[in-house]
């Protein structure tokens, strides 16, 4: 069931979080938003609201765990506590390692990596405590197949593909009853590639996205697959993308 759920949702000022926050406060969740950019969060809360939706946000810079910690305390201090941690931030100055973008590799595990374990630090405690939870998280498919030009990009995201198995799997151990889910898409319309530096990574990941990239709205509805499954059932891993894409 997805009404009534508090869901908090990271990198939530566009793309996937943007859309997966409107679709779910449009099924009765109680969305809790977090991102850098104040505009944007103020402008998509106003929205749900104005559609008869639950919503609150804060800025939140996910690199900073008290960002976290305050993000996940807005959401008890507004709706009583946390059921889903949406862990959706990212980005992806993908470039070729010769070209030696050491500030961007360093951006990327602190903003891919660092950051999903921020959130779940923050709401791990609360999840343990009253016995039920749900952590998601948005990898990629570069965290099921390497390509060149992505090798950081691609390390951080397969690092969170092992990262949520073991919580998986550590939950389950301990009996707590939290639930992990990994969502691996491929060419969807974001914000993504304005993060990319290099001329020739641009250049390619463009024509893909070109070529092949759906809407956002298509990785919201599985994000809300994942939530309304019954609590007994864990959808651990989802890829997803565009039907004609080859790899």
């Amino acid at each position: 069931m997805i009404k009534d759920k508090v869901v908090v949702i990271t990198g939530a000022s566009s793309g996937i979080g943007a859309e997966t926050a409107k679709l779910l406060a449009s099924r009765g969740a109680k969305v809790v938003l977090g991102a850098r950019r104040e505009d944007k969060l103020k402008t998509l809360a106003d929205d749900i609201i104005a559609t008869g939706g639950q919503a609150v946000y804060r800025v939140t810079d996910v690199v900073r765990p008290a960002d976290n910690e305050n993000l996940v305390q807005l959401a008890k201090d507004t709706f009583g506590g946390v059921d889903v941690m949406f862990l959706n931030a990212g980005l992806m100055p993908n470039s070729p390692l010769s070209a030696l973008k050491v500030d961007e590799w360093n951006r990327m595990v602190d903003v891919n990596l660092k950051g999903v374990l921020n959130g779940i630090a923050a709401a791990l405690p609360i999840f343990k405590a009253q016995q039920s939870g749900h952590f998601i998280a948005t990898s990629s498919v570069a965290g099921l197949k390497a390509y060149p030009g992505g090798a950081v990009y691609g390390a951080t995201k397969w690092a969170v593909r092992d990262l949520m198995e073991v919580l998986r799997m550590e939950a389950a151990q301990e009996g707590s009853h939290i639930r992990t889910a990994t969502i691996y898409p491929a060419a969807i319309k974001t914000e993504l590639l304005a993060t990319i530096t290099d001329p020739g990574a641009a250049a390619g990941m463009q024509q893909t996205y070109d070529t092949y990239e759906i809407t956002t709205d298509r990785i919201a509805k599985v994000v809300a697959f994942a939530i309304d499954m019954p609590e007994d059932t864990n959808v651990n891993e989802i890829t997803v993308g565009p039907t004609d894409q080859p790899w």
